[in-house]
């Protein structure tokens, strides 16, 4: 087996996720080649794997609102045509809904992905000649790294992730950093993955007031707006529109990050950036960023995790993720920034933070 091709489109923290695997793959296989098929705004993360030779982009999000005009039908064109212009030994459906298990059926060799019991959406299965089970109740790294070593026939590995990605990828952006520095990610894709604004304004200023300064990335113009309404002190400083390879430049070099559940926070822990995350309506046992000198701090209240993108306790912002103080916060960056070496992925409890035990 030589050449296999990866169908996994988005989001940025799942793309994050399927990397271990392909890191086992390269290690188990040497000589195998990945194309990947994968959404055009996240290529970048395609191109920082050593294993992947050749990315497959498509602007699906778009094809679902202009089915009718002759430039979306070029495009989905365009994509069958890449897909099916070379032979592979094996299409492994890294995602498994209806969407990808249809990306599947276009391509040119024995198709491979989750099993009934196993795959996000239950009509994708159909798609597969082979199929294999994950359970739902592991993290997504490992159902990833599960469904490779059983599709390419090598032992689970045991080992700690390894996301393999290419540093020297990343570009270094036209702006002038400061010698050190946080990053808050302080925007998400759900409302209810959100702090409060006034949380963050005040671990911005107990940050600013120990000396650190900080620097608040943004995708939208919403975000950028927050951004901006945060950075009030000259020591907080809204970047740029950056690509996804600037970024990770910054990240890369941060002191430290706070991160709400969304995919930059993936992206640090990926980088063994020392990061403290917030979960609320998400369960970090099955999504929470991994990677060295991660503090996992989650919600106790009673409905936490919903996986819900809107509340339904409360009609008001968001109770679990607001009951997270910004004290709270503080107390585990601080620790953070002191104490890095020695933290290795440990989740704190819902209760106290103090309960972590340092390995």
């Amino acid at each position: 087996m030589r050449r296999v091709l990866l169908i996994k489109l988005t989001s940025l923290g799942d793309l994050i996720h399927a990397l271990p695997a392909l890191s086992d793959a390269q290690s188990a296989r040497p000589g195998l080649e990945f194309d990947w098929v994968i959404d055009e705004n996240f290529r970048e993360i395609a191109l920082w794997h050593p294993a992947v030779s050749r990315v497959i982009t498509t602007n699906h999000r778009e094809w679902r609102g202009a089915l009718a005009s002759a430039e979306t039908h070029g495009s989905i064109s365009k994509t069958i045509e890449e897909i099916r212009g070379s032979g592979y030994d094996l299409v492994i459906d890294g995602q498994g809904n209806f969407k990808t298990a249809l990306l599947s059926l276009f391509a040119r060799g024995t198709r491979a992905g989750f099993d009934s019991h196993s795959v996000r959406e239950w009509i994708a299965h159909l798609a597969y000649q082979r199929r294999f089970a994950a359970s739902k109740d592991a993290h997504a790294i490992e159902r990833l790294r599960r469904l490779f070593a059983s599709a390419l026939g090598y032992p689970m590995p045991v080992s700690a992730p390894d996301f393999r990605i290419q540093r020297d990828k990343f570009i270094k952006p036209k702006l002038d950093l400061p010698g050190e520095y946080l990053v808050f990610v302080h925007n998400a894709s759900w409302k209810t993955k959100l702090w409060p604004e006034a949380h963050w304004a005040a671990l911005l200023e107990k940050s600013v007031q120990a000396g650190f300064k900080v620097l608040l990335p943004w995708g939208n113009e919403a975000e950028q707006a927050r951004a901006r309404r945060l950075a009030i002190r000259s020591e907080v400083r809204v970047l740029p529109k950056l690509t996804l390879s600037e970024i990770g430049y910054v990240i890369e070099r941060a002191r430290a990050c706070v991160c709400m559940d969304t995919g930059l926070s993936h992206l640090a822990a990926a980088l063994d950036v020392p990061s403290v995350t917030l979960y609320g309506s998400t369960d970090s046992g099955l999504i929470g960023a991994s990677g060295a000198s991660q503090v996992h701090l989650k919600s106790d209240l009673h409905c936490s995790p919903c996986r819900e993108k809107t509340c339904r306790y409360t009609s008001g912002d968001n109770p679990c993720l607001e009951k997270i103080g910004p004290e709270r916060v503080f107390g585990e960056l601080l620790r953070l920034t002191r104490r890095a070496p020695e933290l290795r992925q440990v989740p704190v409890s819902p209760v106290s933070a103090s309960a972590r035990r340092l390995s």
